[in-house]
């Protein structure tokens, strides 16, 4: 009998105690252990945490707006070959330097963004890679 069959039993049924013994001595542990081991495989669990998807240390927005400054950085920085910035480095330099933009001065506050976040970000967010970047279409005017 599985684990689910015997978890399907009423808890004061007495064959179920008779199944959690036989399974005890059959694998030479107490019936406690089992008990213990049951639990833990019963046990609902959900698959993802609460804010799955919804950054903890600042807010949504701003993220995606350091995530934006960082892809643009990693693309102005990509040369023939196709090598550019990292990511730890266009944290660094965002944190130290600050990038200019229209709207003024952008500096990160040292140690908020973390290069596993960022590049998850990118990744799903934005979806940049440089396959990506490359095969959009080339803009031009008329």
């Amino acid at each position: 009998m599985g684990a689910t069959a015997i978890a399907r039993l009423p808890p004061k049924i007495p064959e179920r105690a008779t199944q959690i013994a036989a399974i005890a001595q059959l694998y030479g542990v107490s019936a406690a252990t089992v008990y213990r081991a049951l639990h833990c495989v019963l046990k609902p669990r959900t698959v993802y945490r609460r804010d799955h998807g919804i950054p903890r240390v600042l807010s949504q927005p701003e993220l995606e707006h350091y995530c934006e400054l960082i892809a643009a950085l990693k693309l102005r920085t990509t040369n023939k070959s196709g090598r550019h910035l990292s990511t730890v480095r266009a944290i660094q330099l965002l944190e130290e330097y600050g990038v200019e933009i229209a709207q003024g001065l952008v500096k990160v506050p040292a140690g908020l963004l973390r290069k596993q976040t960022v590049n998850r970000w990118l990744a799903e967010e934005y979806r940049f890679t440089l396959q990506a970047i490359n095969a959009l279409p080339e803009s031009y005017r008329n």
